[in-house]
C-alpha cells in the first residue's frame, strides 16, 4: 500500500481555499476526492486571474485542486440533491464551507447524511464557526486577518503605533484551516477505526487564526501587554531581524547566547561579547535599541552573499531575503522536489508546488492535473451509482449536472 488513504472517498464541496487546500492534501496521500461543482461555472476561482494556462485555467485554481476528479451538480434541483446523497451514503469524507445552514436547508446537513452513513465525516469550514454571535457573518481570510488582530503586529515601524497595519502576503488563515480540517479529519477517522461512529468537525477561520497567534497571543495573556509591532524584528529574541548589507539584506535569527558570541567572533566586534548590556538574551532584549544600530553599521559594510558564507561557517542562522523566483529555483527546493511538473488532459504541461510532507513507506504525490470543470462527471456516476448513458444525458438536459 502506496497510498495512505487509498481507501478513502472524499466529496468535496468547498470552494476557493481553505476547503480545497484541505481536500488537496488528503488526495496528495492517495484519497479520491470528487470535487462536486456548480454547473457552467464551477469554483469561483476557476475565474480568478490572470494568470492563466494556455488552454485557460486558472493559476489560483491550479494550485489547489490536483489529485481531484470533478463533477457538476446542481444542487438546487431535487434530483441533483438525491444524487448527493446517494453519493455521501458511501463517502468516508465530506468537506463544505456553505453558510451557516446553508446545507440544513438543502436537505444535506449532517444530521440529514448520517442518517444513511452513520461513519461518515462531515467537516464543515466556516468564517466564525458553527456557534457564537458572528457565525451567520461572511467569513474572508483578509477580514479575519485584520479582526484577530494578526495586522496589528504585521507590518513596519517607522510611524509606531499610527502605521498602517499590514496582511500577510498570502491568505494565511485560510491555508491554516483547511490544515486544521485535515488534522480534523484524520482524527475523526482514527476514532471511527475504534468504534464505527463518524462526527460534524466545525472548523472557522477566526479560531484558525487565533489558534496559530501561538506565543504573541501566550505573551498578552501572562504579562497583560498588548503585542506591539516589531516589523521584521522579534518581541522576545534580539538579534533576531533583517539587517541592510552592501547590495540587500539578509535575515539573522540569532536564538541563544553562544550563537550571539558566534556572530561577534565572526562579525570581528569580540567586545560586544563582554559589555554587560548584551551578555545575555534579556539584556540584549532590554537594550535593543543600543545594540541594533551597532550591528546594522557594520553589516553596511559586506555583501549579503558574503556575511552569509562568513555566519555560517560560524555556525550562525541566517539566510537571503529572496523573492519568489529565486526560492523556487533555489537547489533545495530542486532537491526537495518542491517545485513538479503535470500535464492536463489538454496537454498543458503545469508546474505546480510540490508535496511538503515526505514519508518513507507512503509518500504524497501528485498523481493527477486539476481537473476541467465537470471533467469526470459521467465517470464518477457509472461508477459509483450505475448510471447508464442514456440516464447521465437525459441530467444534463435537465441542467442537473
Amino acid at each position: 500500500m502506496d497510498k495512505a488513504l487509498a481507501d478513502l472517498m472524499v466529496l468535496d464541496l468547498s470552494r476557493v481555499l481553505a476547503g480545497p487546500y484541505g481536500t488537496m492534501v488528503l488526495g496528495d496521500f492517495g484519497a479520491e476526492v470528487i470535487k462536486v461543482e456548480q454547473p457552467d461555472r464551477g469554483d469561483d476561482t476557476r475565474h480568478w486571474g490572470p494568470p492563466f494556462s494556455a488552454h485557460g485555467q486558472s493559476a489560483y485554481f491550479l494550485s489547489v485542486n490536483r489529485n481531484k476528479r470533478s463533477i457538476t451538480l446542481n444542487l438546487k434541483s431535487e434530483e441533483g440533491r438525491a444524487i448527493l446523497r446517494d453519493l455521501a451514503a458511501q463517502a468516508d469524507v465530506l468537506i463544505e464551507n456553505f453558510k451557516v445552514g446553508g446545507m440544513e436547508r438543502l436537505g444535506l446537513g449532517y444530521e440529514r447524511l448520517r442518517a444513511d452513513n452513520p461513519g461518515l465525516i462531515y467537516c464543515s469550514i466556516t468564517g466564525y464557526g458553527q456557534t457564537g454571535p458572528y457565525k451567520d457573518r461572511p467569513g474572508y481570510d483578509t477580514v479575519i486577518q485584520a479582526q484577530s488582530g494578526l495586522m496589528s503586529i504585521t507590518g513596519p515601524t517607522e510611524n509606531g503605533e499610527d502605521g498602517d497595519p499590514f496582511k500577510v502576503g498570502v491568505a494565511i488563515v485560510d491555508v491554516t484551516a483547511g490544515l486544521f480540517a485535515v488534522i480534523g479529519i484524520l482524527s475523526a477517522l482514527h476514532h471511527r477505526q475504534t468504534t464505527g461512529q463518524g462526527q460534524h468537525i466545525d472548523i472557522a477561520l477566526f479560531d484558525a487564526q487565533l489558534g496559530w497567534l501561538a506565543n504573541v497571543a501566550s505573551n498578552y495573556l501572562v504579562s497583560g501587554q498588548p503585542p506591539k509591532r516589531y516589523a521584521n524584528a522579534h518581541a522576545t529574541i534580539v538579534p533576531y531581524q533583517t539587517f541592510p548589507t552592501a547590495d540587500g539584506h539578509l535575515m539573522l535569527a540569532v536564538g541563544n547566547d553562544g550563537q550571539f558570541r558566534a556572530l561577534c567572533r565572526a562579525m570581528g566586534m569580540t567586545a560586544l561579547t563582554d559589555d554587560p548590556r548584551f551578555v545575555t538574551n534579556p539584556d540584549r532584549v532590554a537594550n535593543r535599541a543600543q545594540l541594533v544600530p551597532l550591528l546594522e553599521e557594520t553589516f553596511r559594510q559586506r555583501t549579503t552573499r558574503r556575511w552569509i558564507e562568513g555566519l555560517l561557517d560560524a555556525d550562525v542562522p541566517c539566510g537571503p531575503v529572496d523573492d519568489i523566483p529565486t526560492a523556487l529555483a533555489n537547489p533545495q527546493a530542486q532537491a526537495r522536489e518542491m517545485v513538479q511538473q503535470v500535464v492536463d488532459s489538454s496537454g498543458d504541461r503545469i508546474s505546480l508546488v510540490g508535496p511538503v510532507i515526505k514519508m518513507s513507506e507512503t509518500p504524497p504525490q501528485i498523481y493527477s492535473a486539476p481537473p476541467r470543470l465537470g471533467e469526470q462527471t459521467a465517470a464518477v456516476l457509472r461508477e459509483k451509482l450505475g448510471f447508464d448513458g442514456e440516464k447521465i444525458e437525459a441530467l444534463r438536459r435537465a441542467a442537473v449536472i
